[in-house]
């Protein structure tokens, strides 16, 4: 009865918004930021840039609040439909670099590459795959960077991730108060790299290479708590221990940049998000029953290729402009789609500005726009197909701070 715990999963752990919301600087110039050595928040895009920064100290934080919404309509000839009410999402981030001598930069970057809310409320017709979820994750990396020379500089950073997760459905068993629930809880961290190199042939030419490692956030000992009418209460223990991994791909991004003049740079990235190595879920409860069996799931996703283009403007000494976009295709099986995980191919649309009122100071503003295209699709072990299309809207607000 209970297989549909293969289908549980952690939508921005495993396909949904990985957006790169760690600059606004970089956001809005489509988010490449892997050949740009501007400050302190290179320690995310390539370790390697952060060599290259003029500054001697440099500090940067900034929020991003995402308002995404998503749609779904049932497979003709059915007019069911049905909206997504999430709460506002609010990544974070914040850099602090400073100069050991003029070969090698150290610092601390904190950010939150993953994280989500969605709620599709208790009475959709996919209640059964989930109603609601809540997901919070944070990034470690202290971070050294190394000039070798005129042209080359490398850099490394240590990762650790923490993060936890509320992830809440309806079981399909009834009573005189309706269908049965389950709410399940987990805390998982672990750790990775950040790795990157960053060229400059010549003076206006930089190139940026950089690797992050996957991470494999393993959940030990989460909570399961299941609601159900007591005549079922022997098949669904009111509480158990549940265990799953569950991972966070590897990313390769390569980047270009040339400043053309004074004022105008040109760039673009290509970033590999290998998404390969998320092919099942598994799921192992401390207490089995005929109703309650281990699980796996298969997701079966394929690696991606984002494409990414920017550029900057420095309209005068104090006033900076910035524009980009980019495409950034779903890497879920088209038979494998979830309603916890609706990942769609993704078209980027971004704006920003940056104001200096003092010398030392930067006010840096983005805006991102991401449309989600609309898609048929079916997740084939529960026979649960439709069409989804998102949209999700991003402002962003930072400080920089360069000495």
């Amino acid at each position: 009865m209970l297989t549909f715990f293969a289908m549980l999963s952690w939508s921005a752990f495993a396909g949904g918004y990985q957006v790169g919301l760690h600059g606004q600087k970089q956001i809005g110039m489509g988010l490449v930021g892997t050949s740009l050595a501007w400050d302190a928040s290179s320690m995310f895009y390539n370790p390697g840039a952060l060599s290259f920064t003029n500054q001697k100290y440099s500090f940067a934080a900034g929020i991003s609040p995402i308002r995404s919404i998503t749609k779904f309509q049932k497979t003709w000839p059915s007019t069911y439909e049905a909206t997504t009410d999430n709460k506002l999402g609010t990544p974070f981030y914040f850099y602090g670099a400073g100069t050991i001598n003029k070969f090698v930069k150290v610092g601390l970057a904190i950010n939150t590459p993953y994280g989500n809310s969605l709620n599709w409320g208790k009475d959709w017709a996919g209640r059964y795959l989930i109603t609601d979820l809540k997901l919070k994750a944070i990034f470690f990396q202290p971070t050294v960077s190394v000039k070798l020379n005129e042209f080359v500089g490398i850099g490394l950073g240590v990762v650790y991730a923490t993060g936890d997760v509320e992830l809440n459905k309806n079981v399909p068993v009834s009573g005189v108060d309706g269908d049965g629930s389950v709410s399940i809880t987990g805390k998982g961290h672990e750790w990775g790299f950040n790795a990157g190199i960053f060229v400059q042939p010549v003076k206006k030419l930089s190139v940026g290479i950089n690797y992050r490692s996957k991470i494999i956030m393993k959940v030990k000992d989460g909570d399961a708590k299941f609601t159900v009418p007591a005549s079922l209460s022997g098949n669904f223990p009111a509480s158990t221990k549940v265990s799953t991994s569950l991972p966070l791909p590897a990313n390769l991004d390569f980047g270009m940049s040339y400043e053309f003049c004074d004022k105008l740079t040109l760039a673009f990235s290509i970033n590999n998000v290998m998404w390969d190595v998320y092919d099942t879920l598994t799921f192992d409860f401390a207490d089995n029953t005929p109703a309650l069996a281990d699980s796996k799931g298969p997701r079966s996703y394929k690696s991606t290729t984002i494409y990414r283009v920017g550029a900057e403007y420095k309209t005068c000494s104090f006033f900076t402009f910035r524009v980009g976009g980019y495409w950034d295709p779903s890497p879920v099986n088209s038979q494998y789609f979830s309603p916890e995980t609706p990942s769609l191919d993704n078209t980027g649309l971004t704006a920003g500005f940056s104001i200096m009122p003092i010398k030392k100071m930067s006010i840096d503003m983005s805006f991102l726009y991401l449309m989600g295209k609309e898609t048929s699709v079916t997740y084939s072990p529960d026979n649960f197909s439709g069409k989804y299309k998102s949209r999700i809207y991003i402002p962003g607000f930072g400080l920089t701070f360069n000495f």
